[in-house]
């Protein structure tokens, strides 16, 4: 780690979420990520010209999920390199080792990056914006978003269902059977879930909202002032482009918006339709009769 500090000012953040929770990923607090023995996190150094510095990546994948991700790459003078698209190959590598389906990252639409990765055969499945909403420390008494609970897991999955596209629920994952998050009922039905995560250097909410939920300009802001535990830090809010529509209310409450991020995805492994022959029940378990008569055959 002290080799890669002299680079941290040059860092790329190709993870949103754990960049403003955790910070910079060179840094201390990054670091501890490296504690969970459920993720894996793979860091690959490659040379690209002598007398260049080298072209530096980190990796990281949950068990049992579906995509890893790229967590950084460094330094941004290399990353336009004609040679970037083979060197990001070896992290790839790793991920189909630890059994990824995909491989994710979040990049900027005008990072030197961008291009890099569309010619090592990555592609845009989704966009999204990240909002930092107001500071209010206020604790709204009236919130309708309540805390999420195992219970709950099976409405969120349904909701969660109902609003992501199906093509890019495999990279974006599945709600876990232990909810960290927030949500609203309107009567029997779940209208609204935000999922939190929480880190030293802020929060991060990924809220999923159907469109026939009542008076969305106002369940934001009580968003926001009803996540516990908040302790002062920034509050962020991710917005996916299949959620856009949330946009509008983020502006009239004065969040502050960041640039545009292209989702882009990598796919190792691809699924196919595999052709299975179908029993016929009449004809698979079906029985001669015994007393079935059968015509003479007379030789002449």
């Amino acid at each position: 780690m002290p080799a890669l500090i002299r680079y941290r000012h040059q860092v790329l953040s190709l993870d949103s979420s754990l960049a403003l929770t955790r910070g910079n990923p060179l840094g201390l607090m990054a670091s501890t990520s490296f504690l969970n023995p459920l993720e894996g996190i793979y860091t690959g150094i490659c040379t690209i010209q002598r007398g260049q510095p080298p072209l530096i990546g980190q990796i990281r994948y949950v068990m049992g999920t579906r995509a890893a991700h790229l967590t950084y790459l460094l330094p941004h003078n290399a990353l336009n390199s004609m040679a970037l698209p083979g060197r990001l190959e070896h992290l790839i590598t790793q991920a189909g080792q630890w059994g990824a389906f995909h491989v994710v990252a979040e990049v900027d639409e005008n990072s030197t990056a961008f291009e890099g990765m569309r010619r090592a055969a990555f592609s845009t499945y989704a966009f999204q914006r990240i909002w930092r909403m107001p500071a209010d420390t206020s604790q709204d008494s009236h919130s309708p978003w309540v805390v999420a609970v195992e219970t709950d897991t099976h409405a969120i999955r349904s909701l969660y269902q109902s609003l992501v596209p199906s093509l890019i629920q495999p990279m974006e994952g599945v709600i876990g059977n232990h909810p960290q998050g927030l949500l609203v009922r309107q009567g029997n039905d779940l209208v609204a879930y935000a999922e939190v995560v929480y880190g030293p250097r802020g929060v991060w909410v990924q809220p999923f909202i159907h469109p026939s939920v009542e008076n969305p300009g106002q369940l934001l802001p009580s968003l926001a002032t009803s996540i516990p535990r908040t302790a002062g830090r920034p509050v962020y809010l991710c917005v996916r482009s299949y959620q856009a529509w949330l946009e509008t209310a983020l502006n009239e409450i004065r969040a502050d918006c960041g640039a545009r991020q292209a989702l882009m995805v990598r796919h190792i492994a691809m699924l196919q339709r595999v052709g299975q022959m179908a029993a016929v029940p009449n004809l698979e378990n079906s029985r001669a009769e015994t007393s079935l008569p059968l015509a003479p055959f007379n030789q002449e």
